[in-house]
C-alpha cells in the first residue's frame, strides 16, 4: 500500500537532489551509467527488483520503503515536519503577531534544549518552526543563536546537513561581535560541515574559532596546530579586537566552549587522516577540561573530561586502532561522568562509535553500541537515517550479532 501516487523514479530523483548528487554521481556510486539513472528517474526504465531498490536506497541513505512509498511498519523513522523547519528558515519577515516577550521566549528555548538533550526529536520538529518565527521576531542575539544551534543540531541528526549548515551560518550572523556566541555558533558550523564529509573545511572553521577564545596552549607544537590553516589572527592574543575576557584567565564558560571547539576540530582532523594533529588537539582539550571546576554549562556543550575521553575513542577508531578504541570505550562508559551526560550526547556518541567500529570490521562492537544507544536514547537509533543505515549494514552479517535483528525489526528494515 503506497502513501502517495508518486512514481518511484521521481522519488529517486527527489532524494538524489536532497543528497546534493548529480545523476552522474549517483550513477558512479551505483556502478551504472548516467543514462540508466536518467531513465529510472523519468520512468522510462522500471525499477521493480527489490535488490536493486535496496542498492539505490543504500546509496541515497534512505530505507527501501521510502523509495517504494510505503508507510513504515512502526513509529520509527525520520519525524515529519522538516519541510516546516525549512519554510521557517526561508521566512525573513515575521508577522507582528508572532512577537512575544523575551522572557517567555527564553523559557521556550530552554524547553527546546531539554527536548533536544533528552532526544525527543519528534516533539522538537513540531516545536521548532514556531520557535524560529518567535526568535526572529524578538531578535535577541543570544536567543537567536541558541535557536539556530538547536535547529542545526537536529537537522544534522536527521541527515539534512545542508539545511543544518544554513541554520549554523544564521547563528554565526546573529552572534555579531559577541566572541562566545560566535564560538558556540562555530561549533554548529563545524558539526554541519563534518556531517557533509567536509572535514578540511570544518577544521578550517573550528581551529581559528578555538584559538580566538582560548589562552595560548602550553603544549609543544601548539603553533603548528594553530597556524596551519592560514588564520593569522590565531597567532595573536585573542583580545586583539579588544574583546573582554577573550584571553588571560578567561571565564569558565568560554573555556568550555573552546574545549568543545577543539574536540570537534580533533574529530575533523581524524576525518582528514591527520591523526597526529587529532591527538594534539584532544590533548589540548584535556588540559582545558582538567582546569574546569564544577558543572556550569550555560552553552549546552557537555564539555568535560568524559567528553574528551569519548573523542579519544572516535579518534582511535578513525585511525584504525580498534584495540585502543575498544579499550578506551569499555573504560569511559563505566565512569560516573558518563551517566551524567545528556541522553542525546551518549546516544549520539554510541551511534558514532558503531560507525567507527563498523569501518574497522568490528561487527560485534558496532552491534553493542547500537543496542546500548537504543536503550539510552531510542530516537537516536529509530529516527536518524545514519543509525538505520548502520543497523542494516550490521544485520547483513551471517549470523547477525545479538540484538541487531530485533533493532532491524523495530526500525522497519525487515519485510
Amino acid at each position: 500500500m503506497t502513501s502517495d501516487d508518486v512514481p518511484i523514479g521521481r522519488r529517486v530523483a527527489r532524494w538524489r537532489v536532497r543528497r546534493s548528487m548529480t545523476q552522474q554521481m549517483l550513477a558512479d556510486r551505483l556502478r551504472r551509467s548516467k543514462s540508466w539513472v536518467d531513465k529510472v528517474e523519468r520512468g522510462v526504465r522500471a525499477l521493480d527488483r527489490y535488490s536493486v531498490i535496496q542498492e539505490v536506497a543504500h546509496v541515497l541513505r534512505v530505507d527501501p520503503e521510502v523509495l517504494l512509498g510505503q508507510q513504515p511498519s512502526t513509529s520509527a523513522g525520520t519525524p515529519d515536519g522538516v519541510d516546516d523547519i525549512r519554510a521557517a528558515l526561508a521566512r525573513y519577515d515575521t508577522p507582528p503577531a508572532a512577537k512575544q516577550k523575551t522572557e517567555e521566549l527564553r523559557r521556550q528555548v530552554g524547553y527546546a534544549w531539554l527536548s533536544y538533550q533528552h532526544a525527543h526529536y519528534g516533539q522538537l520538529v513540531r516545536v521548532l518552526p514556531g520557535l524560529l518565527d518567535a526568535a526572529q521576531a524578538v531578535r535577541s542575539p543570544e536567543l537567536l543563536v541558541q535557536t539556530y544551534r538547536i535547529t542545526s543540531s537536529l537537522l544534522v541528526k536527521l541527515d539534512e546537513a545542508d539545511l543544518g549548515w544554513l541554520a549554523a551560518d544564521r547563528a554565526m550572523s546573529a552572534a555579531g561581535d559577541d566572541p562566545i556566541l560566535a564560538a558556540t555558533a562555530a561549533i554548529s558550523v563545524g558539526q554541519a560541515l563534518r556531517a557533509q564529509d567536509r572535514d578540511h573545511l570544518a577544521l578550517a572553521a573550528l581551529l581559528p574559532a578555538a584559538n580566538r577564545l582560548l589562552p595560548p596552549s602550553s603544549h609543544d607544537g601548539d603553533q603548528e596546530v594553530c597556524g596551519t590553516f592560514g588564520d593569522q589572527t590565531s597567532r595573536k592574543p585573542l583580545d586583539h579586537q579588544g574583546q573582554r575576557g577573550s584571553r588571560g584567565q578567561g571565564d569558565r564558560r568560554g573555556r568550555a566552549v573552546g574545549g568543545t571547539l577543539l574536540l570537534q576540530a580533533a574529530l575533523a582532523a581524524a576525518g582528514c587522516g591527520e591523526h597526529r594533529r587529532a591527538d594534539e588537539l584532544t590533548d589540548r582539550a584535556a588540559g582545558i577540561a582538567a582546569s574546569l571546576r564544577g558543572y556550569d554549562d550555560p552553552h549546552r556543550t557537555s564539555f568535560g573530561p568524559v567528553a574528551v575521553e569519548l573523542a579519544r575513542v572516535l579518534v582511535a577508531a578513525q585511525r584504525g586502532d580498534a584495540v585502543e578504541a575498544l579499550r578506551r570505550h569499555s573504560t569511559v562508559v563505566r565512569r560516573e561522568g558518563w551517566r551524567r551526560l545528556p541522553a542525546e550526547y551518549r546516544g549520539a556518541y554510541l551511534v558514532d562509535a558503531a560507525r567507527e567500529y563498523l569501518q574497522v570490521g568490528d561487527l560485534r562492537g558496532a552491534a553493542r553500541a547500537l543496542v546500548d544507544a537504543d536503550s539510552i536514547a531510542p530516537a537516536e537509533v529509530r529516527c536518524r537515517p545514519l543509525a538505520r543505515t548502520l543497523i542494516a549494514d550490521v544485520a547483513r552479517a551471517q549470523p547477525a550479532p545479538v540484538g541487531v535483528a530485533r533493532l532491524a525489526t523495530v526500525v522497519g528494515l525487515t519485510r
